[in-house]
């Protein structure tokens, strides 16, 4: 039992407790292969090294509000012809990150467009930068409410700090005029300093109607989709599609 082993309390003074999830695994490993005392040792190293960054991960993953099950390797690209993969897997090395690129999905509902930009923010995710993901509304809504408490201006400034910014559904509601005050604030300022992922229902042309202001609609956009990569997806509502093709089974049982 780990909870008994004896040298639990003294990886516990050093923070090596996680050592003891493979240590006995390990050390018959050793005896199997004849490893010498310092290769058993740095196999032992490479398991708390990769203990702590799966564990790092989850607290990065939990955070963010990223879907851990929306990943990559989930995506049905049979289901969305239009969309390519060698693109979306060159996106996933997240270099447009580091460029400071955005990235703006726009298409009709259910065709993937929340889930592929989920998936980019795990993988960013796995390259340790900071993502934060939530919808558009929900994300201004509670920075409109940070203003009752007096925590809107550290509520703003961790935003901005992020190295990806996922708007999910944007445009879906209407937003009221502080919200889109705040909208044109968080673009404008990490114009050129951090990526902004958009996924929409509305064509790229409507985007300006969510502003209701032709002065800060022309200036937002001008900086959200200059450095952009701008897909549009079509196709047919992945749910749709899994409700007849639940219904076919259903008739031919």
């Amino acid at each position: 039992m780990i909870s008994t082993h004896p040298l639990l309390p003294k990886l516990r003074q050093l923070n090596l407790s996680g050592i003891l999830n493979t240590l006995d695994l390990r050390a018959e490993q050793a005896i199997q292969e004849q490893l010498s005392p310092l290769e058993f040792f740095a196999i032992l190293l490479d398991d708390e090294l990769e203990r702590r960054e799966q564990n790092r991960l989850a607290y990065r993953l939990t955070i963010s509000g990223c879907n851990p099950t929306k990943t990559l390797s989930h995506f049905d690209f049979s289901a969305s012809p239009g969309v390519s993969r060698s693109f979306i897997t060159d996106l996933a090395t997240c270099a447009f990150i580091q460029r400071h690129e955005n990235v703006l999905f726009c298409g009709p509902t259910g065709v993937g467009k929340s889930h592929l930009a989920n998936a980019l923010g795990i993988e960013a995710l796995k390259r340790s930068l900071r993502v934060i993901s939530k919808s558009t509304f929900r994300l201004l809504a509670d920075l409109n409410a940070s203003r009752a408490n007096g925590s809107y201006s550290r509520h703003i400034a961790s935003i901005l700090r992020y190295d990806l910014l996922i708007l999910d559904d944007f445009g879906l509601q209407a937003l009221p005029p502080a919200a889109i005050q705040d909208l044109y604030e968080i673009i404008c300022e990490r114009y050129e300093r951090g990526s902004i992922l958009v996924t929409s229902n509305r064509a790229f042309e409507e985007w300006a109607e969510v502003f209701n202001n032709d002065l800060l609609s022309s200036a937002a956009l001008d900086r959200l989709t200059h450095h952009a990569h701008a897909v549009t997806i079509q196709g047919e509502s992945y749910r749709q599609l899994s409700r007849r093709k639940e219904a076919l089974l259903k008739a031919k049982s």
